[in-house]
């Protein structure tokens, strides 16, 4: 979708509550943007989310990953169009999917794997 919002928050609510199999409960990590808390969100009832706390990113592993693929792919550009935009987020992202080692130390929180080593 080219948009954050309200509309496709719904979409993609909807089509994870398809995925969750019958009996099972799906639990959705969110930071606090606008489209995940507003009270026009009809969430399904398969489907619980937890909002992490503002200004938290250590806890939001995503933060990290946007943060690599501005610093190593996508920053000090100029970008002519909107598809341009879109072009290089999607050659930064299937770089970066090329890269599992990488997306597993982007990931990874040593506080998180304490006792597992």
């Amino acid at each position: 979708m080219p948009y954050v919002e309200t509309e496709a928050m719904q979409a993609h609510l909807d089509v994870i509550s398809k995925a969750v199999a019958p009996g099972a409960h799906a639990v959705l990590l969110l930071d606090r943007a606008g489209w995940h808390t507003t009270a026009r969100l009809k969430v399904p009832r398969n489907i619980t989310m937890i909002l992490l706390p503002s200004r938290a990113p250590e806890l939001n592993p995503v933060e990290n990953v946007w943060q690599y693929l501005r610093a190593n792919w996508l920053s000090n550009r100029v970008f002519e169009t909107y598809e341009e935009i879109i072009d290089a987020a999607c050659d930064a992202w299937n770089r970066l999917m090329d890269l599992p080692d990488t997306i597993r130390s982007i990931g990874t929180r040593e506080w998180a794997l304490i006792g597992q080593r």
